[in-house]
């Protein structure tokens, strides 16, 4: 171990000096686990043996960070991740703790009483300052460069306020639980948007709201897998977005890589005989962004109708188009009586996460067989979104921040191709729309790979979110491109400036110089000329 790893990876007790308990922190700047799954571990284990109680509060951020030697980014993604856990917990006005629900059954009576209490809590708020000099984490800006971000600051607005207001006003209708397949109102508002903006015909009964991409996928993956008396088998682009990966595996399917390439499902590698659902991207491939050619899209809907297989259309940034007018989608092609697609849809990337809320679009064989399932589940978003959401789209706000968004994605995807011009090794692949880019490495595999790997934990290091591009491949050994995926989000424009330079200054340039990139002078032009 290097003289800077001991120095970072001594063993300390910090978070004494504002009546935090004291915990021990074991990191090491040479180990192959990121600094944030490390700091994570460290508070897990304290938390654990107690030496960290439920209801006390944790460091702040800047505190830690400042005390460990690391980026503030480090300390707030290992935060984030005990808190999806449920070992730490934030409410606005509130520092970061311990959840107080953590009490273990043979806990002492004198904390199990004190610590995660309300007035333990306020007391602790008063001894320490918690909570007055950084908000909760959830108020937190995600990590520069994380891909799959918006920008949300453009959300808030006067037909933001009034929708929310006329939902509030209209307490008596919104006060009742929503209908299972979602608002009429909303239902209807999101037919007359897939007409407008993405050519999609379809009547408000087609529509099923959801509460997004992911809750779409489930609720039609559990709806089609009780009925074939075998394993379920889902085929997935690849590369692709793990997290739809994700859902289909705890849906109980068995997932088959298909491959694609840079104009996205390569549907002449279809097998036969073997798939119930395959998932695609069409509109803009995730990650490589390419779009499906009207033949491609022609041979998939013919190869689905034959095999018997339901297509899930993930319209992903579908609408966030630099270029042209956003395209079609697939199920615009299918049958809406006999068809074979299934659209899922989010209000996550054009709005905001916050919502959570979205659809699916399906035909009436398939709808059939999910409403159900709905039924019994209930609504997946709470009636006053629902209202609000409807009476926003219908006021044509969706449409005029949408156009305003893509100026500013637009310019964050230029400025990107400027910051990253010139850097041996790498260009910046084509991307006419959605919200990343991809940084590609271009030396040979067995280099790209190693600089990828090198890369991207000195990235997580220095509080920068960016991520591998390998890992979207399902078949690691289909995987010959190396590189970065990083996102435009974030709604501070200086801000991804900065984290554009210093990527490059600090981390890109190093790794370039550390793997002993040489190139030919015209070789060099080539890769670094790259412009969108």
């Amino acid at each position: 171990m290097s003289a800077a790893s001991e120095r970072s990876g001594r063993l300390r007790d910090v978070g004494g000096s504002r009546g935090v308990a004291s915990f021990p922190v074991t990191l090491d700047r040479d180990a192959s686990s990121p600094l944030p799954v490390q700091l994570a571990a460290s508070l897990r284990l304290a938390i654990d043996a107690a030496t960290l109680r439920p209801g006390e509060p944790v460091p702040a951020t800047r505190e830690l960070a400042s005390r460990l030697g690391i980026a503030r980014g480090v300390v707030v993604a290992a935060y984030q991740q005990l808190i999806a856990e449920g070992y730490l917990s934030a409410a606005q006005g509130r520092a970061t703790r311990v959840n107080p629900d953590l009490v273990p059954a043979d806990a002492p009576t004198e904390w199990v009483s004190g610590a995660g209490s309300d007035a333990g809590v306020a007391a602790a708020d008063a001894s320490t300052g918690a909570g007055a000099s950084e908000p909760p984490l959830e108020s937190m800006p995600p990590a520069p460069l994380a891909p799959g971000v918006a920008i949300t600051d453009g959300v808030l607005g006067s037909a933001w306020r009034a929708a929310w207001k006329d939902a509030a006003a209209a307490f008596d209708e919104v006060a009742t639980a929503a209908p299972p397949l979602g608002v009429p109102a909303l239902r209807s508002e999101i037919a007359d948007h897939l007409r407008r903006m993405r050519g999609t015909r379809r009547t408000p009964r087609d529509v099923i709201v959801t509460a997004g991409t992911r809750d779409g996928l489930w609720l039609l993956l559990t709806s089609i897998g009780g009925n074939r008396g075998r394993e379920l088998v889902v085929g997935v682009e690849d590369p692709g977005l793990p997290s739809l990966r994700g859902v289909a595996a705890r849906a109980g399917a068995r997932i088959v890589a298909l491959p694609a390439d840079d104009e996205g499902l390569d549907t002449s590698r279809l097998p036969r005989g073997m798939l119930d659902a395959v998932i695609v991207t069409p509109s803009h491939q995730y990650p490589l962004g390419g779009s499906l050619p009207l033949t491609r899209r022609r041979e998939l809907l013919a190869w689905a109708r034959t095999e018997g297989v339901v297509v899930v259309e993930d319209d992903y940034d579908s609408e966030l188009r630099y270029t042209g007018q956003p395209l079609p989608t697939l199920a615009a092609l299918d049958d809406p009586q006999r068809g074979v697609v299934v659209l899922l849809g989010t209000f996550s990337r054009t709005l905001t996460p916050a919502l959570g809320a979205g659809y699916l679009i399906a035909p009436q064989p398939l709808r059939a067989r999910m409403e159900p399932v709905r039924a019994e589940l209930g609504s997946a978003v709470s009636g006053v979104v629902q209202h609000a959401l409807a009476r926003y789209l219908a006021s044509g706000a969706l449409r005029r921040h949408t156009a305003r968004m893509l100026r500013r994605y637009a310019a964050r995807r230029d400025l990107v191709s400027e910051r990253l011009a010139g850097l041996p090794g790498a260009r910046v692949r084509p991307m006419d729309g959605g919200l990343h880019a991809v940084l590609e490495f271009t030396d040979p595999p067995e280099i790209s790979h190693a600089r990828e790997a090198q890369v991207t934990a000195a990235a997580r290091d220095e509080g920068l979110a960016v991520e591998a591009l390998s890992r979207y491949w399902q078949r690691r050994e289909a995987n010959g491109i190396a590189g970065l995926v990083l996102g435009f989000g974030g709604s501070d424009d200086a801000a991804f400036d900065a984290a554009l330079r210093h990527l490059r200054a600090r981390i890109l340039a190093e790794s370039g110089a550390h793997e002993g990139h040489v190139r030919r002078a015209g070789s060099s032009r080539a890769d670094a000329g790259h412009v969108f």
